[in-house]
Formats: structure tokens, sequence, C-alpha cells
């Protein structure tokens, strides 16, 4: 059965344990409560997941426990298999064949060698025929200094084993709006941005990855419901509440800061995150804990 993206898909953190080793165990319970909150699914190796900072073997460990957690709640998994040359990036996606339960990869725009639109097309198309699982294209072009516009993403919408996109362009722009117009039925944009994805959600979204959604999972995904059945009430009702916290958990490179108030809450062994990435700052926390509690007033 083909797989459609829809709700929330969590981009899980990868715990660090005090030795700096994986903290698998806490990263099984953090994954346990993120569905049991409601997300449909998680992405393991997501940009959240600090994946350019695992080895191999660690790389495994997180997809085999993030493939454990959604195979016992009979949810989705979905794998970062992108990279940044489109050999690797093929070799990871035909990799996925063994991983039990893998419905499908974000793989996301070649990074710093900066190609064409046109060469970014050709590499999906490549990447899409040789992988088993259908991809969910990464489009963050603050990240990644190129950006794919309307029509090449509407080109790879009718691509054959494309089934989706994270569009995370820092807006709901022009481009967004006319691949939500004119996309194929079964083709999924899923909100990138934790800012706008409800917005996303009223002009024919089919959900969000987002990583913010560690904290208040289940706010999120009451918007993204009421979203996608066109409740704006209510739904900009949790849109506004959640937007402080939105902010705050990014005011400093993500996940730092998440991860900071995950630990404060007892969720995760520490707040760490490997170097190049600094430790959160004790402002940034503080602020984040204060978004963080608002935001549970109404909900």
């Amino acid at each position: 059965m083909a797989y459609h993206p829809s709700g929330l898909l969590a981009p899980i953190v990868t715990p660090f344990a005090a030795d700096g080793s994986v903290d698998v165990r806490a990263l099984e319970r953090l994954g346990g409560e993120l569905l049991d909150a409601g997300a449909t699914g998680l992405i393991a190796l997501s940009t959240t997941g600090e994946p350019t900072s695992l080895d191999t073997a660690e790389r495994d460990e997180v997809v085999a426990a993030c493939a454990r957690v959604a195979a016992d709640r009979g949810k989705a998994l979905v794998v970062g298999a992108g990279t940044n040359d489109t050999r690797t990036t093929i070799a990871r996606h035909e990799a996925l064949a063994g991983v039990p339960g893998c419905v499908a990869s974000l793989a996301v725009v070649p990074y710093y060698v900066r190609p064409s639109e046109a060469a970014i097309v050709a590499h999906f198309q490549a990447v899409a025929e040789r992988s088993p699982v259908p991809l969910i294209l990464y489009n963050i072009p603050y990240r990644t200094g190129r950006g794919l516009g309307a029509g090449a993403l509407l080109e790879l919408a009718a691509t054959p084993g494309v089934c989706g996109l994270k569009q995370a362009v820092g807006a709901l722009d022009a481009d967004t709006l006319a691949v939500l117009a004119a996309k194929p039925e079964d083709f999924a944009v899923l909100g990138g941005d934790d800012a706008f994805v409800f917005p996303t959600m009223l002009m024919g979204g089919a959900g969000a990855v987002a990583a913010a959604a560690h904290l208040h999972t289940g706010r999120f995904v009451a918007m993204l419901d009421d979203g996608a059945a066109g409740r704006v009430a209510e739904g900009r009702s949790h849109a506004e509440a959640l937007l402080p916290l939105v902010q705050a958990l990014f005011a400093e490179p993500n996940p730092a800061v998440v991860k900071a108030v995950l630990h404060a809450e007892g969720r995760l062994p520490t707040p760490d995150v490997r170097m190049p990435l600094a430790a959160a700052s004790e402002a940034a926390v503080q602020a984040a804990r204060l978004a963080f509690s608002a935001a549970a007033q109404g909900g």
C-alpha cells in the first residue's frame, strides 16, 4: 500500500547519555511518548536528530530504536536518508530495504555544493528510481543554499516514488501556495516551519514535521486536526498559544533549546548536543520554559 504522509510526523531528537553515547533507552521512551500523544509517526535522523554528528553505528542504533517503537504502536517510521551527493543518497535509500517498518525517507535538497534547480530535480528522480520506499522531499533553502520553486516541486510531485514534501522556506509563500493549489491529490505537503503549520493546513496541507512538538505534543496534534477540518477558530487558539513556545525553542540553533527543556522536564538524561552545536544558554532555556508553561493554559 502506498504511504500518504499526514498528521504530525515527529522529528525526534537523539538523546545523549552523560558519557556522550547515544542513550537508546531514552530514545525509545521519548519516541513512545510522542506517538502516544498523537504523532502519526517518527522521523529518525531528521535535522533535529543531529545525524551529521552521528557515526554509522550510531545512525543504525537510532533507526533500529525508532523502528521498534513505531512497530510496537503501529505507527509510521520515516528515515532521513538524504545527503549532499547522489551516490551516497542512493546507497542510504537502498539500505532502507532492510529497515523493518520504514515507510518513507526524508530526502533533503543537496547542500553546500549548490547544484542548479534542474540538477536537483534530476538528483531526486535518480534517487526515487532506486529507492525501495517513497521520498518525502525536504526543501529548506536557508540550510542548503539552494531551494526548489513551485515548477520544480510540481514536476517532482508527479514523479513516481515521490510521496510528499516537507516545505521549510521560512514563510507561507507564493510558491508554497502554488504547490498546494496544483499538486496531485496523492502528494502531501507537510509544514516544515513550526510557526506556519496551521495556515499551511488551512490551505490544503496534509500535516507537519515540527520539532517544537516534542513539547505539548497533544496540542500540536489538535491544531493540525483543526486545520485539516477547517475549524479556524479552534485551531487559531492553539496556534496563537503555541507560537511563543515555537519562537523560544528556535531562539538558538535547533535542537539545543528543545533538548534543554526536555531535560529540565525530566524527559532526557542530559541536555547535550554534539559539537559544533553549543548548549543552549541559560536565558534561552528560561524563556522557553516560561513559554512552555504559558502554552499549557487553556490546553
